[in-house]
């Protein structure tokens, strides 16, 4: 990460090659993260530092920005306004979550198709224009439904949610020793937990909590879940080779927060808190997998995907509907290479990241659940 740290900077021509080339010969003798060191050489400012940890999605500017194809965008949209009756272009801006450049383009297309109509205008302007669906564009909505019913806010790429995965990076986190002990200050924990926890929530690796039942491992657990900082973007829905996977979960994700009036930010984007989600008893290995749904034709992404950036908490680990050794040999590979796949109901894989902290938490003997292959993954 540090040297895609250094290459974002570079690129971005906030510092030379030169800057980071001592900056890192200042890491190697002091220690410390790459940025800190930069801002402490006077190379870089810390207000830019945390622009670069906290990127925003910039708003596309045109359809071949979006990713989308416009016949894509066209479809959803009619989709949205079979439910609408009459509606102004506004209201396809707030269900799409589209800029208003995008949204005139679909509109044209639409009009060129005869799917809908200007009803009435308030004024000679575009944006106090009235539009209705028209009755060939009811029949086209209506097979569209059959298709996929997915009717909510335009999607982004695999390749987008990709990039923002990777700069918004549970890694990169930056945690300190007051942080630590004023999230644990409702716990009595002894001061040699709380300094072996520091660098493991730091790190971003994966964390293994053993003990007797009732000692407070769940509520530990937690407590690490509310110490992340800072928020991040989810995306309302991926599109991936044509399929539809809802990532956005309230329940999972909590309130998003408000960015009405941005006009530079990406709106299909959620700003949320960090995820912090939590599976017990209940989890299965299909709980890891796509579920496609027959009947809406569109899928809802497994619980480690909608925890990238987050932290994920398996509690009363041994205990839940699958065999341990099954849940480990499924997440051997993503959590060696921070790389999960998934597969489509028409057989077709694809890569999606695995940026999470997992936090294990058993009562049972770990030599009982898992192996030496597994154990030397949990460096924590």
């Amino acid at each position: 990460m540090l040297k895609r740290l250094g290459k974002r900077l570079l690129d971005k021509r906030m510092i030379s090659e030169g800057q980071l080339q001592q900056a890192l010969d200042r890491q190697r003798s002091q220690g410390g993260r790459l940025g800190q060191n930069l801002c402490n050489m006077g190379f870089l400012q810390e207000e830019k530092l945390e622009k670069i940890f906290h990127p925003v999605p910039p708003s596309p500017t045109d359809v071949d920005e979006s990713g989308l194809q416009l016949g894509f965008i066209a479809d959803l949209a009619l989709k949205h306004v079979l439910f609408l009756g009459e509606f102004s272009r506004t209201d396809l801006i707030e269900r799409l979550k589209l800029p208003a450049t995008i949204i005139d383009a679909v509109l044209d297309y639409l009009r060129r198709e005869q799917f809908v109509e200007v009803k009435r205008a308030e004024l000679y302007a575009r944006h106090s224009f009235r539009f209705s669906i028209t009755e060939q564009g009811v029949r086209r909505a209506n097979v569209l439904l059959d298709v996929c019913r997915y009717v909510g806010p335009a999607p982004v790429t695999l390749d987008a949610y990709r990039g923002m995965v990777e700069l918004q990076t549970v890694k990169d986190v930056l945690i300190d020793e007051q942080q630590v002990r004023q999230a644990f200050s409702h716990l009595v924990v002894n001061d040699e937990l709380l300094y072996r926890l520091g660098p493991a929530l730091s790190s971003g690796k994966e964390i293994f909590l053993y003990g007797p039942p009732g000692n407070g491992k769940t509520s530990i657990a937690e407590a690490i879940g509310g110490l992340l900082p800072g928020t991040v973007f989810i995306p309302y829905a991926l599109l991936v080779r044509g399929e539809i996977i809802n990532v956005y979960d309230p329940v999972s994700h909590g309130d998003i927060i408000s960015t009405e009036g941005s006009e530079n930010i990406d709106h299909r984007w959620a700003e949320v808190h960090r995820p912090v989600i939590m599976a017990g008893g209940e989890l299965s290995l299909r709980t890891l997998d796509l579920d496609f749904n027959n009947i809406t034709k569109y899928y809802e992404a497994p619980l480690q995907v909608k925890a990238n950036n987050g932290v994920l908490i398996i509690d009363d680990f041994g205990r839940q509907q699958i065999d341990p050794k099954q849940l480990l040999n499924r997440w051997m590979v993503p959590l060696d290479r921070r790389i999960d796949f998934q597969t489509l109901h028409t057989g077709m894989k694809f890569a999606i990241p695995f940026d999470t902290l997992v936090v294990f938490s058993t009562n049972i003997e770990p030599a009982q659940l898992v192996d030496e292959a597994f154990l030397r993954r949990i460096r924590y």
